[in-house]
């Protein structure tokens, strides 16, 4: 037991004089502590030949020496680690010019942060390589389309149906008799073997036309890469249901509605271009013109609120909608990411006017949504939700 704590006080300190350990690797777990070496032996920030004391690991500008690498963690360490060393790999050792060759495309773990990286990438990406990006963009939006998809459709659709529901019901048809009966069992009779309601729950009307528009506005710059990710997922799934009109709008200092292309999420993602500033006035000025039947419609901005543009005049802008009976809904982020580095003061000035601004994992968005349709509270839903 003595010897299995020192081996993984050893991993975790990486030897060097200073380890203080004095337990030597072999084997499986020598392969292990190069992997890590690679990646974790450099000062933060640092790249391969850069010196931070010890070992000197790193993996240079090699193409056969990372895929060996990405061969390697991928054999020693379980996805979830493996996603987290990719992207710290990518970051601190500057790798992003290897990603655009075919054979690292395919050697990698998908995930989102890793689209987030190709999608920049994007537009020096050559032909070869796009293809490659494409198989992988395709892996993980289909993973997340089989995590997500049926859970908001569920949410949606039961949010639909409550907002519908009334007590004077004009039809028989509309009535909900399940419900009906529970709402009206004090009211039953015994020796009549029946149930006299007094109150009816039913249907308003059952409609088969659009009866919400939800449109999404998306900024593209580069922090925001793994909330354009699941923004594109949620309103390709959104759009897919009859009963809402979804657009999606992607912004930076320009503004690009891909709402045509909500029909395939990965050509609509290659569509965005992450980078660049930020001009939210801009973007939600376009979004108002898209919104024809306020009191049904719910506005969610994906930002962290850096505005480049006319920030009184996108305050205004905001609330407005709100004032028209838009349910309008600021995400700082859509992601795992944790807390989102976001513009407070903006943030403040939205919440002074009730509209709530905060972050969202994607687990927690078909809740959302569900609660938009109802028009409940948004930011008494997001305290409960998230205890903000």
């Amino acid at each position: 037991m003595n010897d299995e704590r020192m081996r993984r006080w050893r991993l975790v300190l990486g030897g060097g004089d200073a380890d203080g350990v004095g337990f030597g690797l072999q084997g499986d777990d020598a392969h292990m502590d190069a992997a890590l070496a690679a990646v974790y032996d450099h000062g933060e920030g640092g790249g391969a030949g850069t010196g931070g004391g010890g070992r000197e690991g790193g993996l240079g500008a090699s193409a056969p020496r990372v895929a060996r690498w990405l061969g390697d963690i991928r054999t020693y360490f379980p996805a979830t680690v493996v996603q987290v060393m990719q992207k710290d790999a990518i970051e601190r050792l500057n790798l992003t010019r290897l990603l655009l060759e075919p054979e690292m495309l395919e050697a990698v773990e998908p995930d989102v942060h890793l689209v987030g990286t190709l999608l920049a990438l994007n537009k020096v990406m050559p032909d070869q390589a796009r293809e490659s990006a494409r198989a992988v963009v395709r892996t993980v939006v289909a993973e997340l389309e089989r995590r997500l998809a049926q859970r908001t459709r569920a949410a949606v659709a039961g949010a639909l149906d409550r907002s519908a529901r009334t007590h004077r019901p004009k039809r028989t048809a509309d009535v909900d008799w399940d419900r009906t009966i529970r709402a009206n069992l004090k009211h039953y009779l015994p020796d009549r073997n029946t149930v006299v309601p007094s109150r009816l729950v039913g249907y308003a009307r059952r409609r088969r036309a659009v009866q919400r528009e939800v449109v999404l506005c998306v900024d593209q710059s580069g922090s925001m890469a793994a909330s354009v990710v699941y923004s594109s997922v949620f309103g390709a799934v959104l759009a897919s249901m009859r009963s809402l009109r979804t657009s999606l709008v992607v912004f930076d200092t320009a503004v690009v509605d891909l709402t045509d292309q909500l029909h395939d999420p990965v050509e609509l993602l290659f569509g965005t271009q992450l980078g660049g500033g930020t001009d939210i006035n801009r973007a939600v000025a376009y979004c108002q013109g898209l919104i024809t039947r306020p009191a049904d419609s719910i506005f969610v901005l994906v930002s962290d609120l850096y505005e480049g543009g006319v920030r009184q005049e996108m305050l205004r802008r905001v609330a407005a909608m709100k004032e028209a009976g838009v349910q309008v809904i600021v995400l700082l982020a859509l992601s795992d990411e944790g807390a989102p580095f976001y513009d407070h003061e903006n943030a403040a000035a939205l919440a002074a006017m009730g509209v709530p601004a905060f972050a969202c994992t994607p687990d927690a968005f078909p809740g959302l949504m569900a609660a938009a349709i109802e028009r409940r509270d948004i930011g008494r839903w997001a305290e409960h939700t998230f205890g903000a």
